[in-house]
Order: structure tokens, then sequence, then C-alpha cells
């Protein structure tokens, strides 16, 4: 028996699609949403299908923007040398937080993961290689999360910069292990990067 209108089950089932939604979460968003004057719905529609349309990964380093180059790459004050590798796009709002790195990044969308079937040719590797072996690069910082596929990722990426002579370090463990960056507060991520070390 459908408790729910074919139209209220389907977009709570869409909620329900959501990383950390569960089934009774998704049916209390569809019920906001249905709630919401038709104006207001409007523009949340709007925003998922503007966002969607406009917003890209920047050729240079991977990151989510709606420029033709993110604005971190494009800023002349920015450390161009310095590249801080991280796992998320959600990542680099962490590390900018802590207003103590002034580098680069560069935004893998993943990290290894057996498990989840994940290899080394799912995530943006190729791309960062590209950027090093450029010459201009004189550090790469590994700052995936210190979880075993962060670590995985962290050591695989730092074996093949090994050859092209750029220094490779690893944030301190001022961030917990088994955390997420993005849960780090800025404290702890300034001390990350004060302490990180030569992998």
């Amino acid at each position: 028996m459908q408790y729910f209108p074919a139209a209220l089950q389907e977009l709570a089932d869409q909620f329900a699609r959501l990383p950390g939604i569960g089934g009774k979460t998704a049916q209390r968003l569809a019920f906001h949403v249905l709630s919401l004057p038709p104006e207001e719905a409007q523009s949340f529609a709007d925003a998922i299908v503007a966002a969607k349309k406009t917003v890209h990964t920047c050729p240079v380093c991977q990151n989510l923007t709606d420029r033709e180059i993110c604005p971190i790459c494009d800023d002349d004050l920015r450390d161009k040398s310095t590249i801080c590798v991280v796992a998320e796009p959600r990542d680099v709002i962490a590390m900018e937080r802590s207003r103590e790195y002034n580098g680069v990044y560069h935004v893998l969308h993943g990290v290894i993961s057996p498990l989840n079937h994940v290899t080394q040719e799912d995530i943006r590797i190729k791309e960062l290689l590209q950027r090093v072996a450029s010459g201009e690069v004189r550090e790469v910082i590994m700052a995936t999360n210190p979880d075993t596929e962060g670590e995985a990722t962290a050591m695989y990426i730092s074996r093949l910069l090994r050859p092209m002579e750029v220094r490779v370090t690893r944030l301190a463990y001022g961030v917990p292990v088994g955390s997420q960056l993005e849960y780090a507060d800025e404290v702890t991520l300034s001390r990350a990067l004060e302490g990180r070390q030569e992998m």
C-alpha cells in the first residue's frame, strides 16, 4: 500500500540518495520542501540546476569553481611552488580556515580504496604529476586524511614524486587519526601544517 503520493515518495527517495541522509530524514526534508511557498521551492530547484550547470573543476588544481581558473590558482600572491594535496574540495575550505597556508592546492577527488573499487586511475594523480613535472614546484604537502586510505594514497603519490626531486611532506599528526580534515579546528590544522615532516 502506498502511503504518500508518488511525487512525494520520489522526492523523499532522491533525498535518501544523498550521503548521510536516512529514510526518516529524507521524508522530513521532502515534507519540508513541499511546505515551502512556490517561489522558495522554485529557488531551491533553480539553485541545484544552476550549480550543476556552472560549477566545474579548475583545469589547474581540480578544485571546484565557476570561473575559468579558480580564485586560488589565479591569485598572484599565492606561492605556486608549494602544492597542498587534499582528497576533496571541502578539504580546501578546511585548510583555508587555518589562515596559515599561502600555497596552492591539488584536489584528488577521492583516495585509493580497493574495498570501494577506487584505484589510482579513478582520482586526479596524473594531473598532479603533470604540474610537478613543469619544474616550478619545490614542495608537495600530502594533506589526505590520516586514515588507512588517506595514508595509502599519500604513500603511493610520494613514491611517484620521489624521482622528480621535489620535497614531499606530510601533515604532522596534530590531526587525530581516523578523523576527517573538514572537522578539524583551525588551531589543530595550523599545528599540523607547522609540524609537517619529510616523507
